[in-house]
Protein backbone atom coordinates (compact mmCIF):
# COMPACT_ATOMS: atom_id res chain seq x y z
CA UNK A 1 0.00 0.00 0.00
CA UNK A 2 3.05 2.12 1.10
CA UNK A 3 4.10 1.62 -2.90
CA UNK A 4 1.03 2.46 -4.18
CA UNK A 5 0.66 6.10 -2.01
CA UNK A 6 4.45 6.78 -3.40
CA UNK A 7 3.71 5.99 -7.09
CA UNK A 8 0.32 8.28 -7.02
CA UNK A 9 2.14 11.27 -5.24
CA UNK A 10 5.00 11.26 -7.65
CA UNK A 11 2.44 10.88 -10.59
CA UNK A 12 0.45 13.68 -9.54
CA UNK A 13 3.84 15.83 -8.80
CA UNK A 14 4.81 14.81 -12.51
CA UNK A 15 1.26 15.86 -13.76
CA UNK A 16 1.93 18.68 -12.02
CA UNK A 17 5.07 19.82 -13.06
CA UNK A 18 4.30 18.95 -16.46
CA UNK A 19 0.95 21.62 -16.48
CA UNK A 20 3.64 24.31 -15.14
CA UNK A 21 5.97 23.19 -18.04
CA UNK A 22 3.55 23.85 -20.44
CA UNK A 23 2.26 27.19 -19.67
CA UNK A 24 6.00 27.95 -19.36
CA UNK A 25 5.97 28.15 -23.02
CA UNK A 26 3.18 30.90 -23.77
CA UNK A 27 3.76 32.76 -20.19
CA UNK A 28 6.08 35.76 -20.72
CA UNK A 29 5.84 39.67 -22.80
CA UNK A 30 4.76 39.64 -26.20
CA UNK A 31 4.61 42.18 -29.30
CA UNK A 32 1.36 42.73 -30.72
CA UNK A 33 0.93 43.44 -34.57
CA UNK A 34 -1.70 45.53 -36.03
CA UNK A 35 -3.52 43.87 -38.69
CA UNK A 36 -4.12 46.26 -41.04
CA UNK A 37 -0.59 48.68 -40.30
CA UNK A 38 1.55 45.95 -39.63
CA UNK A 39 3.08 48.86 -36.82
CA UNK A 40 3.75 47.30 -32.98
CA UNK A 41 0.82 48.07 -30.95
CA UNK A 42 1.98 46.95 -27.53
CA UNK A 43 3.32 44.63 -25.15
CA UNK A 44 1.18 41.85 -23.37
CA UNK A 45 2.47 40.08 -20.57
CA UNK A 46 1.02 36.64 -20.29
CA UNK A 47 1.03 35.67 -17.01
CA UNK A 48 -0.52 32.35 -14.70
CA UNK A 49 -2.65 32.83 -11.96
CA UNK A 50 -4.64 30.04 -9.94
CA UNK A 51 -3.93 27.32 -12.81
CA UNK A 52 -5.34 30.01 -15.81
CA UNK A 53 -3.25 32.00 -18.33
CA UNK A 54 -3.96 35.85 -18.21
CA UNK A 55 -2.67 38.73 -20.08
CA UNK A 56 -2.28 42.57 -19.51
CA UNK A 57 -0.94 45.26 -21.35
CA UNK A 58 2.59 45.65 -20.25
CA UNK A 59 3.23 48.81 -22.85
CA UNK A 60 1.62 50.69 -25.18
CA UNK A 61 3.03 52.24 -28.41
CA UNK A 62 1.67 55.65 -29.46
CA UNK A 63 2.42 58.60 -31.01
CA UNK A 64 4.17 61.40 -28.51
CA UNK A 65 2.18 63.55 -27.33
CA UNK A 66 -1.06 61.79 -27.47
CA UNK A 67 -3.07 60.97 -24.03
CA UNK A 68 -2.74 57.55 -22.48
CA UNK A 69 -5.82 55.72 -24.05
CA UNK A 70 -8.88 54.68 -21.95
CA UNK A 71 -11.21 51.94 -22.26
CA UNK A 72 -14.17 54.39 -22.71
CA UNK A 73 -16.31 51.62 -24.86
CA UNK A 74 -15.98 48.90 -22.31
CA UNK A 75 -18.93 47.58 -20.70
CA UNK A 76 -17.53 45.73 -17.54
CA UNK A 77 -14.82 47.23 -14.39
CA UNK A 78 -12.79 47.90 -17.24
CA UNK A 79 -14.47 50.71 -18.48
CA UNK A 80 -13.20 54.30 -18.12
CA UNK A 81 -9.90 52.48 -17.14
CA UNK A 82 -6.19 53.66 -18.55
CA UNK A 83 -5.54 50.48 -21.62
CA UNK A 84 -2.16 50.62 -20.17
CA UNK A 85 -1.72 47.89 -17.29
CA UNK A 86 -5.13 46.45 -17.72
CA UNK A 87 -5.63 42.37 -18.10
CA UNK A 88 -7.14 42.02 -21.68
CA UNK A 89 -6.98 38.19 -21.79
CA UNK A 90 -8.70 35.96 -19.09
CA UNK A 91 -9.16 32.66 -17.71
CA UNK A 92 -7.26 30.21 -20.28
CA UNK A 93 -6.85 26.76 -19.77
CA UNK A 94 -4.21 24.35 -21.34
CA UNK A 95 -6.33 21.61 -23.71
CA UNK A 96 -3.98 20.02 -25.86
CA UNK A 97 -1.88 22.30 -27.84
CA UNK A 98 -3.51 25.31 -27.32
CA UNK A 99 -5.22 27.40 -24.53
CA UNK A 100 -8.99 28.29 -24.71
CA UNK A 101 -12.38 28.55 -22.90
CA UNK A 102 -11.58 32.53 -21.70
CA UNK A 103 -12.15 35.83 -23.23
CA UNK A 104 -9.70 38.52 -25.11
CA UNK A 105 -10.83 42.56 -25.23
CA UNK A 106 -10.31 44.85 -27.46
CA UNK A 107 -9.73 47.87 -25.89
CA UNK A 108 -10.31 50.46 -28.78
CA UNK A 109 -13.81 48.53 -29.75
CA UNK A 110 -14.37 47.58 -25.86
CA UNK A 111 -16.11 44.23 -27.06
CA UNK A 112 -15.35 40.85 -25.37
CA UNK A 113 -14.40 37.67 -27.52
CA UNK A 114 -14.14 34.22 -26.60
CA UNK A 115 -10.08 33.52 -27.03
CA UNK A 116 -7.67 30.33 -27.54
CA UNK A 117 -3.70 30.75 -28.77
CA UNK A 118 -1.22 28.55 -29.28
CA UNK A 119 2.79 28.15 -30.08
CA UNK A 120 3.46 28.22 -34.03
CA UNK A 121 7.06 28.25 -34.87
CA UNK A 122 8.05 30.27 -31.93
CA UNK A 123 5.33 32.86 -32.58
CA UNK A 124 1.74 33.24 -30.44
CA UNK A 125 -1.37 33.01 -32.35
CA UNK A 126 -3.85 34.63 -30.65
CA UNK A 127 -7.62 34.10 -31.89
CA UNK A 128 -10.85 35.69 -31.07
CA UNK A 129 -14.00 34.45 -32.25
CA UNK A 130 -17.88 34.99 -31.56
CA UNK A 131 -19.99 31.53 -33.23
CA UNK A 132 -18.43 31.03 -36.84
CA UNK A 133 -16.66 34.53 -36.83
CA UNK A 134 -12.74 35.11 -36.12
CA UNK A 135 -9.81 37.16 -36.03
CA UNK A 136 -6.39 36.04 -35.47
CA UNK A 137 -3.34 37.86 -34.82
CA UNK A 138 0.29 36.54 -34.81
CA UNK A 139 2.09 38.04 -32.01
CA UNK A 140 5.73 37.98 -31.49
CA UNK A 141 8.01 37.24 -28.30
CA UNK A 142 9.86 40.13 -26.64
CA UNK A 143 13.37 39.34 -26.91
Amino acid sequence: MKKFLNLLCLSMLLMTWNAIADNSAILGQWQTVDDKTGKTNATVELYEQDGKVYGKIAQLFQETGKPEPVCTKCIDERKDQKVRGMVIIKDLDKKGNEWSGGTILDPKEGKIYKCKIWLEEGKLKVRGYIGFFFRTQTWQPVK
